[in-house]
């Protein structure tokens, strides 16, 4: 078929938030065009036409498997939306909003009580606040002893109220150290009796249709559903990712709470499955990576990719005795445009590779080309699990390998692979990358001369570790937005990511911070670089890519700045930019299909 065409890539739409209405008639889904503005759209449960509801409101839209943006009313006939000017505000069905809130703040995460009365929500990530609606005064019901605060949940019980949600503080992140926090109210205003749940990781909270508290703990080594005081299934693969975002579900209770859906993460790959409660069996729904489910009815809605499937929203009919019934599938909407299943996308090998610390996990695009690209995810903790990725597709229809690396500090493969970067940021997982480029070598995949190595944000940092290292395995490298300042990170002003070198890297002042940065080794450089940077990262500032192109070798780092990007590149013109840029430097160095 040839190479993919850059229009495909640049067309589409990004879909989050899919969510089943109370009477299981309906999806809403959040839609965010490639270029264009964040939508509302609805659509049959059983499948059928789109229909856009006219809030009037920009929706502050999530991203990846996040949202954090819409709450259904119980009536099923209104939506509680958070728009991008940090509102709340009740959006009608049939057209139109009004304001919830006028904080004059950012607030997000907003959850609807089953009588409809109380809707709560989180205010700059870090204080949670109950609206009355029947009254419309308002309440701040977290004590302040926490840095942040994320999705909450809400039920109401004989008057009293029953809020939960995530937290944690500074020096931790959320997949560091975090609790659920309980708050029991006797009425809005009423005393209140607060509990903390969890001893690690803890994240996801919400109430099951019994009461019972469900949420997301690693205690035991893996990050498993947790019921109450007890693990659902306790098993080696997690079932959901870090809390880089609000409004991440990867679970959800049947509406009998008998069962519980899960997504599995199993080496990368993803996997729906229901779990009895009483029983503990199991039993498989779809294959590929699920998230955003949500469950009225008979129907399990979720969002559904694969390295193969382009990002859709699906419902599975399941009943509630899930168990004797044959599941059957519907497709609800597409989010990429249509032409991708002309290209035959493969799925990637596993490979387990014995690096000089333990294992190094990679994912293999192969493309028999003798062309490797090997792509670092950022993060650190993070993972690029098997879901439809348009980068990976453009340079595998064009004859490259596409090589994606877990060093350590990727999620997916238990607490102590995650937490084993600590102290280590710049470093280890450089030792990893490398292990994993003399793989491509040891295996024939390609040679030092036909391999480039490419990565973004922390990425990018392993990216230039890798070059300014001793005799770099490859012959070129891509870094974008890279962090190339470990000790210039703790003075930035983005609040959730402001404080994580302590816990990656070490105490200030710590001699890790100049052994972990590029821009103290950037006279060792011997390997061009392309480098691509926007204006306006709130994350790494740019000053950081400016001043290693000032301190590197004469001649060897193309640079490029993109006005007014951030730490991502979003407007279609920049990003069919970073893509000619990327082509025209791989094919001056690698050679191109």
């Amino acid at each position: 078929m040839g190479a993919v065409p850059i229009e495909l890539l640049l067309s589409g739409r990004d879909l989050t938030e899919a969510r089943i209405d109370p009477t299981g008639s309906r999806v809403s889904v959040v839609a965010r065009m490639s270029g264009g503005p964040t939508r509302l759209l609805l659509v049959p449960v059983d499948g059928g036409p789109e229909r856009e509801v006219a809030v009037g409101v920009d929706i502050a839209a999530g991203r990846g498997d996040g949202g954090g943006a819409t709450a259904w009313m119980p009536s099923g006939d209104a939506v509680v939306v958070a728009g991008r000017d940090g509102e709340l505000y009740l959006a009608d069905l049939r057209g139109g909003s009004r304001p919830l809130t006028a904080r004059g703040r950012s607030t997000r995460m907003p959850a609807v009580s089953a009588d409809g009365r109380y809707v709560v929500s989180v205010v700059d990530e870090a204080e949670v606040w109950l609206t009355d609606l029947h009254t419309d005064r308002e309440y701040r019901i977290d004590d302040g002893e926490h840095d942040f605060c994320m999705d909450p949940a809400i039920r109401v019980v004989d008057g009293d109220i029953d809020v939960c949600w995530q937290a944690w503080s500074i020096p931790h992140m959320a997949w560091d150290r975090s609790v659920i926090v309980r708050c029991v109210m006797a009425g809005p205003d009423g005393p209140a009796r607060r509990t903390l749940v969890g001893a690690a990781q803890t994240t996801q909270p919400r109430f099951l249709a019994d009461g019972s508290l469900g949420c997301l703990r690693d205690d035991h080594g893996w990050l498993n559903v947790w019921i109450d005081d007890h693990a659902l299934v306790d098993e080696p693969c997690e079932h959901g990712n870090p809390t880089w975002g609000p409004g991440a579900v990867s679970f959800t209770g049947s509406p009998s709470a008998s069962a519980v859906a899960i997504c599995r993460n199993e080496a990368g790959f993803g996997r729906l499955v229901l779990v009895d409660r009483c029983s503990g069996a199991t039993v498989d729904i779809g294959r590929g990576v699920h998230s955003s489910l949500s469950w009225a009815g008979e129907h399990l809605v979720a969002i559904r990719s694969g390295a193969r499937t382009p990002t859709q929203v699906v419902s599975y009919r399941v009943g509630d005795d899930y168990a004797d019934a044959a599941v059957h599938r519907t497709t609800l909407m597409v989010g990429p445009a249509g032409g991708w299943e002309s290209y035959g996308l493969p799925e990637p090998e596993v490979h387990r590779v014995n690096g000089p610390a333990g294992a190094v996990f990679l994912r293999r695009y192969a493309a028999g080309g003798g062309i490797a690209l090997v792509m670092v995810h950022g993060g650190p903790t993070d993972q690029w699990r098997v879901e439809f990725n348009p980068r990976i597709a453009y340079w595998w229809s064009r004859g490259v390998d596409v090589v994606v690396v877990d060093p350590r500090g990727t999620t997916g493969h238990g607490r102590e692979f995650a937490q084993a970067l600590r102290g280590g940021w710049g470093v280890h997982d450089v030792v990893d990358v490398r292990a994993a480029i003399d793989h491509v070598h040891t295996a024939g995949w390609a040679s030092p001369a036909t391999t480039a190595v490419a990565g973004s944000s922390s990425g990018g940092l392993t990216v230039l570790g890798v070059l300014c290292s001793a005799t770099p395995p490859v012959v070129a490298g891509v870094a974008t937005y890279p962090v190339s300042d470990l000790a210039a990170l703790l003075n930035v002003d983005h609040r959730y990511e402001a404080h994580y070198p302590l816990g990656l890297v070490g105490p200030v002042g710590d001699p890790a911070y100049d052994i972990g940065s590029p821009m103290m080794h950037i006279g060792r450089l011997g390997t061009p670089l392309l480098l691509l940077h926007g204006t306006d990262d709130p994350v790494v500032p740019i000053e950081q890519s400016r001043r290693l192109v000032a301190g590197a070798p004469d001649g060897l780092i193309d640079y490029h700045e993109f006005e007014g990007e951030g730490h991502g590149f979003s407007a279609p013109a920049s990003r069919r930019r970073e893509f000619e840029l990327m082509e025209r430097f791989l094919g001056e160095h690698i050679g191109s299909r």
